[in-house]
């Protein structure tokens, strides 16, 4: 099977958010079955400059004022084939993928994600640059949205496979940008890729692909709801039967505490001695005191409303007045960074809290503390509580999405044993649950004996790609037995 994966970030490339990390090792999972696999990307600013000997395969002009170069070379780390399409004038910038550094998203991010979408649609059709043609095109999010449509326009008989990461995140823009991306203005209705006036990247992918996929089977069923849809609800309840949950897993090479070169010490679930050495250190590094028995709380992530961290700020005194210390990486919403920056001012050498991202210091944070706080109001599929359960930091989510799928949840046992729980999953997605929630996990935290059997058994749970790869085999292999949409 030939399978063309076509993405805005990869890691270790480029990376925004957890999309990175599944475009990073969702292939490599793939390329040890018998699927052959090639990743494209846009060439973003000194990107070519990290990738070994990139070979110049030649020049493609998606659109009539628009010339690329299109280099291939391998994934850093890997021997999957990486395409990346040099664009200067639209991506040698400062800034994010998305984002410029001061202003918001790039104006023109409609055209920059047009060309993502129409260089992959023109490497399915025959003798173009390579003699390898792809069977499937892999789309992911938006910003790949429009290459199911674009196969379809030019003829291709490649099959499309559309994942969507976040539904919240649709690529919606002016509806004159359906002249510049060539768009055909019949298609520009309901039964398109019209959504609301606009011309959506997210809609194209929903209606136009052979297949869709998303993050987690609990997402998948509630994106067909009012609450979680954005809109989408009643096209994605249309194609319910061609809509797959699968949940992610994550690199379990990289996340790995008993090698992770991010650690000063290692440990297993079998010997955890080492997380301890670690949390002190972490204790160090961030200005906390050094407590080896109070319990730590950890936070990674977009300090955001979906996060739904304006809860913890909500019970930030309560739950600091039990005496517990928290560790907070990230950024996001201004006015929540100055809550946070605040909250470490009011409680020297028990809050600490990094704004940017930083990623040897998410490896620390996931394995130097003890309870990973994540109470998402949604959450397609979510990382961190994995890497929480790979690093036996007991993870706190909220029931919703790829969180209740890989957290299972319960109560302490007549026994003391804490049966087959790996953390704790909020009955309702409150702040007076959250607190109550987070002390109840305390309070076994206490007892060093259920505590210790709880972070085995978190750490022994399956978080790797392996399963996920499988399901993905049968996903394309269907998709390739059917006729198109």
């Amino acid at each position: 099977m030939r399978l063309l994966f076509v993405t805005s970030e990869v890691f270790p490339l480029i990376k925004t958010g957890g999309l990175a990390d599944v475009s990073g090792a969702l292939p490599t999972a793939l390329a040890s079955s018998d699927t052959e696999i090639q990743i494209l990307l846009p060439a973003y600013r000194g990107m070519l400059a990290q990738c070994s000997s990139p070979k110049h395969l030649g020049s493609l002009q998606p659109f009539h004022d628009i010339r690329c170069e299109l280099y291939k070379t391998l994934l850093p780390g890997t021997n999957i084939p990486l395409l990346l399409i040099d664009c200067p004038a639209l991506y040698d910038r400062d800034g994010g993928p998305y984002h410029h550094p001061l202003h918001g998203e790039w104006e023109d991010n409609p055209l920059r994600f047009g060309v993502l979408s129409k260089v992959a649609a023109m490497l399915a059709m025959p003798n173009m640059l390579q003699a390898w043609q792809p069977e499937i095109v892999h789309c992911n999010d938006w910003q790949t949205g429009l290459t199911p449509y674009y196969l379809k326009q030019m003829g291709s008989q490649a099959k499309s496979v559309f994942s969507i990461h976040n539904l919240a995140f649709q690529g919606n823009f002016h509806a004159d940008w359906r002249y510049r991306l060539t768009l055909n203005l019949e298609d520009y209705q309901a039964e398109g890729y019209e959504f609301y006036g606009q011309v959506s990247f997210m809609k194209s992918g929903l209606f136009y692909a052979d297949a869709l996929s998303t993050v987690s089977p609990t997402y998948a069923r509630e994106i067909q709801t009012d609450q979680f849809g954005f809109g989408f609800q009643g096209l994605l309840q249309h194609r319910a039967a061609d809509l797959t949950g699968i949940l992610n897993g994550i690199d379990t090479e990289i996340w790995n505490p008993a090698q992770d070169p991010y650690l000063p010490a290692h440990y297993t679930a079998s010997a955890l001695s080492g997380k301890q050495a670690i949390k002190q250190g972490l204790q160090a590094e961030l200005g906390l005191r050094q407590q080896a028995d109070t319990p730590l709380l950890g936070v990674v992530s977009r300090l955001t409303y979906q996060k739904g961290l304006d809860m913890l700020i909500e019970i930030a005194d309560a739950l600091l007045g039990s005496g517990c210390q928290l560790a907070v990486l990230g950024s996001g919403e201004a006015s929540m960074q100055r809550q946070y920056l605040s909250l470490m001012q009011r409680y020297p050498g028990q809050v600490a809290v990094t704004i940017g991202y930083n990623e040897p210091l998410s490896h620390r944070i996931m394995a130097g503390t003890d309870i990973f706080v994540m109470p998402s109001r949604f959450e397609p599929c979510g990382l961190n509580q994995m890497y929480g359960l790979r690093y036996g930091t007991i993870p706190v989510v909220a029931n919703t999405g790829g969180l209740a799928d890989s957290v299972h949840g319960g109560e302490i046992n007549a026994q003391g044993v804490p049966g087959k729980m790996t953390g704790w999953v909020m009955a309702d997605n409150d702040a007076s649950t959250l607190l109550v929630t987070l002390q109840t996990a305390m309070q076994v935290y206490a007892n060093s004996g259920q505590w210790q059997q709880l972070q085995r058994q978190a750490m022994q749970q399956d978080v790797s790609w392996e399963t996920s790869a499988q399901h993905y085999q049968t996903l394309y292999q269907n998709v390739l037995s059917s006729p198109k949409a």
